[in-house]
């Protein structure tokens, strides 16, 4: 089953699907934390520059691997009113997840940038790259956010995900797919090597990377 040896072998295969936008005025953003170095391989083949995108899933309170929504930078929400009727979930209790996932976010924001600025997204197009997505919840809260700070176009790229989550996507102006696999049931499985992604490791390409475009 799985279909790359690592990320960056899945950053580097992604790459040759995203040569169409070589020369334009892009900016890559990973998603934390695995996100990040699929997307240093696509910065660096197309020599464009890299940047985090910041989101954290709002997991059901007594159920935290169920999304009930997501929060990305700039203060843009997604909830899925669909979850908290099923679940019961309060206006008090989604609150208090947003407020502590807020907070938790904003500490990785600056954990991750380590006081460089964002780089801008206005006019610009935004490829916001994954590891994988299998719900693609944290993935439209992403594009949502890069559209809310002034991308033109938001390009969504992934390695692997299920062709119904690929087509439900509509916060994306175009989504790029290397593998739409029939049977889907955990994006780890599509990797050989699928080892965890420290923040450090993070901190390491987002450095190397604004060495490089320096």
């Amino acid at each position: 089953m799985p279909v790359f040896t690592d990320r960056v072998e899945a950053g580097r295969s992604l790459a040759e699907h995203l040569e169409h936008l070589r020369g334009r005025d892009i900016v890559v953003l990973g998603l934390p934390r695995g996100g990040v170095p699929v997307a240093f391989e696509i910065a660096d083949v197309l020599d464009a520059p890299l940047d985090v995108i910041v989101v954290r899933k709002l997991g059901v309170p007594f159920q935290p691997e169920l999304a009930m929504g997501a929060i990305g930078e700039g203060g843009v929400r997604v909830v899925s009113a669909h979850i908290l009727a099923v679940t019961g979930v309060t206006e008090e209790q989604l609150r208090e997840v947003e407020r502590r996932e807020r907070a938790e976010l904003e500490a990785r924001v600056a954990r991750f940038r380590s006081g460089r600025p964002r780089l801008t997204l206005t006019g610009r197009i935004a490829v916001i790259v994954d590891d994988g997505i299998a719900t693609g919840c944290t993935a439209r809260v992403a594009c949502q956010t890069a559209r809310h700070m002034g991308a033109m176009r938001v390009i969504l790229a992934v390695p692997v995900a299920p062709a119904d989550t690929v087509r439900e996507i509509i916060e994306a102006d175009e989504v790029v797919c290397v593998s739409t696999p029939r049977i889907f049931e955990a994006v780890g499985l599509h990797y050989r090597d699928f080892s965890a992604t420290t923040d450090e490791e993070v901190i390491a390409l987002l450095d190397a990377a604004a060495a490089r475009t320096a």
